[in-house]
């Protein structure tokens, strides 16, 4: 089986999406890369039931190389995402407070510093169909120096140099959107300016590693 081990870890990575709140049923997806070829999730069945064999292989093309199921809808986008990033490994995710900031704003106000492990403000993509290629072309596109993006009425996407780091990413991002819509909520908080921000994302450079 190829990839047996990125199957497994996807598995596990879809199933952490619904206890930590980031998903909901079979929406979302995750992917890794290894080389010239992508595990990813299926499209429409449910966590709960995924075993590795399930799990789908592609190559860089969007053909499947390994597995009898259909790849997620949104493998147009991952793909593009490895493309034109250094990742390593996708998260979508649909979770709630993400997902109203992406009805409400261009990008995520600045209310936290931790903003800055996705190199600053997060755009958000204009919507599109969900699976289409105007999708992953805008999510390419607001993804631009950044490591994570909101999706206009639809979720979150973020990047990693492995599937850890996409995941963490995908927490520290909801976190942020459900503090500035606390805070919206019962005042008019204030923001970070460029300048600090641009200091913090300096120091947070090498975060984790």
């Amino acid at each position: 089986m190829l990839l047996e081990a990125e199957r497994t870890q996807i598995i596990e990575c879809c199933r952490k999406m619904t206890v930590d709140e980031l998903t909901v049923g079979t929406s979302g997806n995750v992917s890794v890369r290894v080389g010239d070829l992508v595990a990813i999730s299926p499209s429409g069945i449910d966590y709960d039931v995924l075993t590795p064999e399930l799990i789908v292989v592609t190559d860089l093309e969007g053909n499947v190389v390994d597995g009898t199921k259909r790849p997620s809808t949104e493998l147009p986008m991952h793909l593009l995402v490895y493309s034109q990033t250094d990742a390593q490994a996708v998260v979508h995710t649909h979770p709630v407070y993400s997902t109203a900031v992406g009805t409400i704003c261009d990008e995520t106000p600045a209310i936290h510093y931790m903003l800055s492990l996705h190199g600053g403000s997060v755009r958000v993509a204009p919507y599109a169909p969900f699976g289409s290629e105007e999708l992953a072309h805008h999510v390419a596109t607001a993804m631009k120096d950044r490591s994570a993006v909101l999706m206009q009425n639809h979720g979150a996407v973020c990047y990693g140099e492995d599937l850890h780091s996409a995941y963490n990413r995908a927490l520290y991002l909801e976190w942020v959107c459900k503090v500035w819509i606390i805070a919206s909520g019962v005042g008019n908080p204030h923001l970070l300016s460029p300048e600090q921000m641009e200091i913090v994302t300096g120091k947070l450079g090498s975060y984790g590693k």
